[in-house]
């Protein structure tokens, strides 16, 4: 990835050396290789590729200066929140600085009247949910990085999580935004109202931009009132295919759960090893089954009706938690899936797509397909209730070239149909070359455009999202 893009000169990247320390302290500016590493990777396996400077920023203003000086040199930004992101979104492929916002951790307010809450885009999520909870208030949006993640990143790439089958994702919060254009200005997106329809949406443009448009500073997001009962289960059936078949039953029987999340053969296989007698003999699959509400009777109610039509749909077993040590105990397996997997094999690849909730079981049925085709396991869990599924290919280092291919295939697969391939992780720099296979190059010229209207010099997170331009372009 190192030739992905050129690198600023050295007498650029030391001329906004001199200018941002004038300006900023010597606390916030690191170039020290031993220091920069950490900023030159994420959680996606990308490449690193170390940043010539980091800056730590503490205010808006720090990060304007930031950008202005950026701007002055011709040095490309990559912003970054805490780096948890599964895309290579935060990876500084062409150099330059690495625009950390982890110092903007501070909740400046929860209005409890309004249902809202304003935060520093370094606040960590789960701190802002405990914050938030501890009032009596809910925060819905859930990714499971959540312990690590900032609020800021999650905007950025538009999170989900579990809870989104219910709730939604990241972008049905999203209120206001203070955020930083490529030129240094920083402006107020959205309103703090419920309601408002005055001019284009730019709130919504920013979400999911990945850094690439601005750079978020400031968020300010709608709250509910927090629900006062959960209720989970433990649903196991014989293969995959009957689970998501029960998962579309459920919904057409009228419960929308908190979360209905599957594990296919291979994921529950892997996991049978770090947790053995916990399931049937004969189950091939399960999901976890969760239910919350305004009193411990509407929960109940729904996990009851739920479970029913799990019944009629093939279940084996339903295991509901007794307390709040059952349901943790029934989530530990999906918590601690990924790495489970990825200690199974030399190398995974792990894609986040989505298709329609009818369409899951003929996507496990095209996985499976595929990785017989290539003679690689694939495994594939995730947030059935919303269609959004990680498939997992699993492969010796030696079949990276085949694992790639197995990948591509999915992606055109989940494209016909009628899904997306990303759910939550976003693009960043790994699908990027993907993204044709979902936009048309009208499209896609659009979207430059926009990318060339608030970052004319394509210094803001140069290199994601957008595919480098093929020959029709």
């Amino acid at each position: 990835m190192q030739g992905d893009l050129s690198r600023p000169s050295r007498a650029a990247v030391e001329a906004v050396l001199r200018g941002l320390s004038r300006e900023l302290g010597e606390h916030q500016l690191f170039t020290d290789p031993d220091l920069l590493e950490p900023y030159g990777r994420d959680w996606s396996g990308a490449e690193p590729v170390l940043p010539d400077l980091v800056v730590k920023a503490e205010s808006t203003a720090d990060v304007q200066v930031v950008l202005r000086a950026a701007q002055t040199h011709g040095v490309p930004v990559t912003p970054r929140g805490l780096g948890s992101g599964k895309a290579g979104g935060c990876i500084p492929i062409g150099g330059g600085i690495v625009l950390s916002l982890e110092r903007l951790n501070r909740i400046k307010e929860i209005d409890r009247e309004n249902l809202t809450v304003t935060a520093g885009a370094g606040v960590i999520t789960a701190d802002l949910m405990q914050e938030v909870e501890a009032l009596g208030l809910f925060y819905p949006p859930d990714p499971n990085s959540l312990k690590i993640c900032s609020i800021g990143g999650n905007v950025a790439c538009n999170a989900g999580g579990p809870r989104a089958l219910k709730y939604g994702v990241t972008k049905n919060y999203v209120l206001e935004l203070e955020v930083v254009l490529a030129n240094g200005e920083a402006m107020m997106f959205g309103k703090r109202t419920i309601k408002h329809v005055t001019g284009y949406d730019l709130a919504s443009l920013i979400v999911g931009s990945e850094g690439t448009l601005g750079v978020i500073t400031e968020v300010t997001m709608r709250l509910v009132p927090k629900p006062a009962a959960i209720q989970t289960a433990l649903v196991s059936f014989t293969d995959a295919e009957a689970a998501s078949l029960a998962v579309s039953q459920v919904i057409a029987g009228g419960v929308v759960p908190r979360t209905l999340e599957l594990l296919d053969e291979e994921a529950l296989s892997v996991i049978r090893k770090k947790t053995p007698g916990r399931f049937p003999e004969q189950a091939g699959a399960l999901f976890i089954l969760e239910t919350d509400g305004a009193t411990e009777e509407r929960a109940f109610e729904d996990l009851a009706r739920a479970a029913e039509l799990c019944q009629k749909a093939g279940a084996l077993e339903i295991q509901v938690a007794q307390d709040a040590a059952q349901r943790e105990r029934i989530w530990e397996p999906r918590r601690i899936l990924s790495l489970t997997l990825t200690e199974s094999a030399e190398a995974k690849i792990s894609e986040d797509v989505v298709v329609p909730r009818t369409q899951i079981p003929q996507l496990l049925r095209a996985v499976r397909r595929i990785g017989a085709k290539y003679g690689l396991r694939t495994a594939t869990y995730g947030h059935a209730g919303d269609g959004n599924l990680h498939v997992n290919v699993l492969f010796r280092r030696a079949e990276a070239e085949l694992g790639q291919k197995a990948v591509e295939e999915v992606l055109k697969e989940t494209i016909t149909l009628g899904g997306t391939i990303s759910g939550e992780h976003g693009i960043g720099l790994n699908k990027r070359d993907f993204l044709p296979l979902e936009h048309s190059l009208p499209k896609l010229a659009l979207q430059r455009a926009l990318k060339a209207t608030l970052d004319p010099h394509h210094l803001l997170n140069p290199g994601k999202i957008l595919p480098r331009r093929g020959p029709t372009e």
